[in-house]
């Protein structure tokens, strides 16, 4: 058996500890650039920007723009503050999530058949801030029923509306 100097024994004992994956190294993670890009879509809609978002959960604009991009990683906390600051569901950070970034771990329900670019569309941007203006709760709901209805009713092929 050959004799090991004292410092390599040491080095031996040690377990190795795994690297972080870094932004610099690696790039954002594609989940953190997805949640980012939903952030900044629904706070567009909103007619927000980065600087009154920051305010309504404690961020500054620089910090807005590096969840935005994905450069940070956004925590459970900060997700919930980000959803009631726009007023929607944690659910919809995550909605919408490309097929290549979450595999096929989980069997997903069909998405609606929606033209890809749909809410890159001005007309898309104008619908929803029109429909948020609403200042009535009960009379924006009716609202989105109406409009369910409607492309339901253009749909009759289908054996399930566009929205069931």
């Amino acid at each position: 058996m050959v004799e090991l100097a004292e410092g390599e024994r040491e080095r031996e004992r040690k377990p190795r500890r795994r690297r972080k994956r870094t932004v610099r190294e690696h790039g954002p993670d594609p989940i953190d650039v997805h949640v980012g890009s939903r952030v900044r879509l629904r706070r567009t809609l909103l007619g927000l920007s980065q600087e009154k978002f920051g305010e309504a959960i404690g961020l500054t604009f620089q910090q807005v723009q590096k969840y935005e991009r994905g450069a940070n990683r956004m925590g459970a906390s900060r997700l919930y503050q980000a959803s009631r600051a726009l007023d929607v569901p944690v659910s919809f950070f995550f909605d919408q999530m490309p097929e290549d970034i979450i595999g096929s771990i989980l069997p997903t329900a069909p998405e609606p058949k929606v033209e890809a670019e749909s809410s890159q569309k001005g007309e898309t941007h104008d619908l929803v801030r029109a429909y948020f203006a609403i200042p009535d709760n009960a009379v924006r709901k009716r609202v989105f029923e109406l409009v369910k209805a409607v492309a339901n009713a253009e749909n009759p092929d289908s054996s399930e509306g566009v929205f069931d």
